[in-house]
């Protein structure tokens, strides 16, 4: 079994991971392991995601496993300064080969950035929202009109205001509060071949997970 580590920004991924891709990768021979990234002192991890602070921990984790990749939001970015998606995840890359230097071999850290953060994959399929207490038309309505405005549900993200989960939050009043439970439960019910086929670039990661040896 091909071992690979799956570093996680926050505990909604981590349930995501384990729920859905950890029992999917094992089908391709990977044995796959969440880590969850360390917090600063003082706080509960997740958010303030930065490329030293991925670097640092991908660093730890170097040595256990075979292969290394992330699950971070990008919208969770410190200091951005206007870089990509793949910028970022090329930052991240050579962050680790600044610190592991000699050792290093890149082929075996596979940054990944989730655009725009994990609760965009939510959006596959909106009617999996029905088992929250808050459903009911209007609200199907709402969440439809917002797929209805973006080519993709990865593209949903158009002001600081607007990351799918204060807009989940927004027709959901406490999502945010409980998104560590129902972020996963719903990834669950909507199933990793719909968000697949709605969201292409977490598509593509899946893919190059899959093929991993």
């Amino acid at each position: 079994m091909t071992r690979l580590c799956i570093i996680c920004e926050g505990q909604t991924e981590l349930g995501f991971v384990k729920a859905l891709l950890l029992p999917h990768l094992q089908k391709f021979g990977i044995d796959a392991h969440p880590s969850l990234l360390k917090a600063r002192p003082g706080q509960r991890g997740g958010g303030s995601v930065s490329v030293p602070r991925l670097g640092k921990h991908i660093r730890n984790e170097y040595h256990n496993s075979d292969f290394i990749t992330t699950l971070v939001d990008y919208y969770g970015f410190e200091n951005i300064n206007g870089r990509s998606k793949a910028q970022l995840e090329q930052g991240i890359l050579k962050e680790v080969q600044t610190l592991i230097r000699q050792r290093f071999e890149p082929h075996y850290v596979r940054p990944y950035v989730q655009m725009h953060e994990f609760e965009a994959l939510l959006f596959s399929d909106i009617s999996k929202f029905e088992l929250h207490d808050n459903w009911d038309d209007k609200t199907e309505k709402r969440l439809q009109g917002i797929c209805n405005a973006f080519k993709t549900p990865e593209d949903i993200n158009n002001s600081p205001r607007a990351a799918p989960s204060k807009r989940l939050n927004d027709i959901f009043p406490g999502y945010g509060n409980n998104k560590t439970l129902y972020g996963p439960l719903i990834a669950e019910d909507i199933g990793l071949d719909t968000i697949r086929e709605k969201c292409p670039l977490f598509k593509q990661w899946v893919d190059e997970l899959e093929q991993l040896k």
